[in-house]
């Protein structure tokens, strides 16, 4: 009989615990947001009540809910990168299978339960942490939370945001000035919520961050990455395989997928920022300052005159959850905030200074740049 293991994922005010008959799935959770979340052993037995996640290995488990789910009137979506087919029963509880990846998903709103099962622990690892995580977030999102599109750097006094589409160079700005010194508080998205002060205060969403092998190559890390992955360290499993062959070959040109739209990328885990590439991570930071930065290849670094403010593409919501759309119903509000929430916050973020901003590809002059910019 397998022993239970059991790790607690705290962020601000709310939790949840994920329980497991794998450890490898449990040990996941606390690596994966350990760095940015507050992620501890707890006793198993010791877990009695929601909000919780419960993650097992079982192959003939996965099977049962397998055929419940197409013995059913279900839907069919893309979730992972998998096709995924989702029913619904009349009491509100929603299953959801993947049958190339041998992973089903279930939410019992009435308990709250949310339960991952899977054949091997690897899927089922990743999988716990990402609906752990949007669990999370939906508990956050009810606690007045708001979700960004955003990354962002901290040095203790500053805490400074970087807005844009995908490409725009939000992930490239962070890391620049995190290279420099700075402390790396989100790559890609963010929550804050008005504090009793009048002041945002900023939390992390954990999460992989993807850079391209030229980005990589820039940073100065391209040679670190390939000692590690020589040495028998792995990065992210969503890797995909060529990126790893790349690196251990010492591409350091983009790498892009057949048709040339869209770029495969290394995937960093968050601990690994500290560990391999010697960033400093912070937790938490009360916003100071707005970046809307824009790469342009020959550009030297420079303020643009217009002033940018928020749109609804800098919240994050269902219109841009491209990878993992919320099949188990766990966020409210789209995923983002309430009206309520939103507009708060882009009253506050308003007030703040705004500086749009053009960087080439020097990182290092982007980096001195927005240094002295941030600093005046």
């Amino acid at each position: 009989m397998s022993t239970l293991t059991a790790t607690r994922l705290q962020a601000a005010d709310v939790n949840i615990t994920m329980v497991s008959n794998t450890p490898a799935v449990t040990d996941y959770a606390r690596r994966y947001f350990g760095s940015w979340w507050n992620a501890f052993e707890v006793p198993a037995a010791s877990v009695c009540a929601a909000p919780m996640v419960f993650a097992d290995v079982d192959e003939d488990q996965y099977a049962t809910l397998h055929a419940q789910v197409e013995s059913r009137p279900h839907e069919e979506t893309t979730y992972a990168k998998a096709a995924t087919l989702v029913a619904r029963d009349t009491e509100g509880t929603i299953t959801a299978v993947s049958p190339t990846q041998q992973l089903a998903y279930r939410h019992e709103p009435s308990t709250g339960r949310l339960t991952v099962i899977g054949a091997e622990s690897e899927p089922v690892a990743l999988a716990a942490a990402r609906i752990a995580r949007d669990a999370l977030r939906g508990l956050l999102l009810r606690d007045g939370w708001t979700l960004l599109h955003a990354s962002a750097v901290t040095d203790n006094c500053r805490t400074v945001l970087a807005f844009g589409e995908k490409g725009a160079g939000k992930t490239t700005t962070a890391l620049a000035l995190a290279n420099m010194g700075w402390q790396l508080l989100a790559n890609d998205r963010i929550f804050v919520r008005p504090d009793d002060q009048g002041q945002l205060q900023v939390l992390p969403w954990p999460s992989a961050a993807a850079i391209g092998l030229g980005l990589l190559d820039a940073l100065g890390w391209h040679d670190i990455a390939r000692k590690r992955l020589e040495a028998g360290e792995a990065l992210h499993p969503t890797q995909h395989p060529d990126v790893t062959d790349a690196v251990l070959a010492g591409r350091r040109e983009p790498l892009w997928e057949p048709g040339g739209k869209r770029e495969r990328k290394v995937q960093v885990y968050p601990d690994q920022f500290a560990d391999w590439f010697g960033l400093k991570l912070a937790t938490s930071g009360l916003a100071q300052a707005v970046l809307f930065p824009q790469i342009q290849r020959d550009a030297s670094p420079a303020v643009e005159g217009c002033r940018r403010t928020l749109g609804d593409a800098d919240f994050m919501h269902g219109a841009t959850e491209d990878r993992y759309p919320d099949i188990l119903d766990l966020a409210p509000a789209g995923g983002s905030g309430s009206s309520d929430a939103r507009q708060s916050v882009a009253h506050y973020l308003d007030k703040l200074p705004h500086h749009t901003v053009v960087l080439g590809h020097d990182l290092a002059a982007n980096a001195a740049f927005l240094h002295q910019l941030l600093s005046e």
